[in-house]
């Protein structure tokens, strides 16, 4: 019987037993979604008319397409920053110099602890005190996301360098290469290659984060939809959740899409010997480290050869 990864391939009852529990699992997932449309019936939820301000263009016009507008922007400026930020601190982590190494080590760690909430209030109400009065909403979410996702950015541009084969190196030295040429034309070009599918689908995580500058009232795609909207047409909340969500699946799918194409295309790839790396806290870590630091995947804390 062949097996996988993680667990046997089931038998003749397994499959019969795997199939029935998804046949009940249907049916208790449609019962349930049927009683969600019930109540929403109940509570008129479904009527034209409070679905109507999403047939108008004025709604879209000066509502939706700013909010968007503003998420796309703070993303993608925090974007550019996180992946700044994670490669100075990724390469600062790899340093043989324990004055370089260490510091950027407490960095990293600090801000990957701190709630992402957390550090995007504090910067809110920092900022006014040291920069003066102003409206610092933009560069708290910006901030924020750059921080925390740039220091797991930096723990890719880590796991991805020591993806890298230690015969790579060890080739490069054998020719007389210095250290940083051995970073720059052989380690980092193989690293790119592997650490791509992570990025992006850390960048997926990024743009959905920006739904949190909700809470100090940044003018973004869940704010304007979420709260605006439903105050100037009453009613429509449920309705405005459905059209907002609707958008960030559209979005993050398109991102995810990416993210797996790429992913499949690093596995094809002959420009490197090491294998795709995860970001860090996904489920598949483990796996990926599984394989050994030879085959690819996360390794163990270990200085740059």
């Amino acid at each position: 019987m062949s097996t996988t990864v993680l667990f046997d391939a089931p038998g003749p009852r397994g499959r019969v037993r795997n199939s029935a529990l998804t046949v009940v699992s249907v049916i208790v997932v449609g019962a349930a979604l049927y009683g969600v449309y019930l109540g929403f019936d109940a509570k008129d939820q479904f009527e034209g008319k409070i679905w109507q301000p999403f047939l108008m263009w004025e709604t879209w016009d000066f509502y939706i397409i700013p909010g968007l507008i503003g998420t796309l922007q703070a993303a993608a400026v925090a974007a550019v920053l996180a992946l700044a930020f994670g490669a100075i601190f990724g390469l600062a982590r790899l340093s043989d110099h324990a004055w370089i190494r260490i510091p950027a080590g407490v960095v990293v760690e600090v801000f990957r602890a701190i709630p992402l909430l957390l550090l995007i209030f504090f910067i809110f109400y920092l900022a006014p005190a040291v920069l003066g009065g102003g409206d610092y909403a933009f560069m708290a979410v910006v901030v924020g996301l750059m921080l925390y996702n740039g220091s797991v950015l930096a723990e890719v541009v880590r796991a991805g360098v020591h993806a890298v084969p230690k015969g790579q190196s060890e080739a490069a030295y054998a020719v007389g290469m210095r250290k940083n040429q051995v970073m720059r034309l052989v380690l980092l070009p193989q690293a790119v290659t592997a650490m791509m599918p992570a990025i992006v689908s850390q960048l997926v995580v990024l743009l959905k984060d920006t739904a949190l500058g909700y809470i100090i009232a940044y003018v973004d795609l869940l704010n304007t939809g979420f709260k605006i909207l439903p105050a100037r047409f009453f009613g429509s909340l449920i309705p405005a959740a459905i059209v907002i969500g609707i958008i960030y699946v559209a979005l993050n799918m398109a991102l995810s899409f990416l993210a797996t194409w790429l992913e499949r295309r690093s596995r094809r790839s002959r420009k490197t010997a090491a294998a795709p790396v995860v970001a860090p806290g996904s489920a598949e870590v483990g796996v990926a480290a599984g394989q050994g630091t030879e085959g690819g995947g996360v390794a163990p804390d270990r200085p740059v050869e």
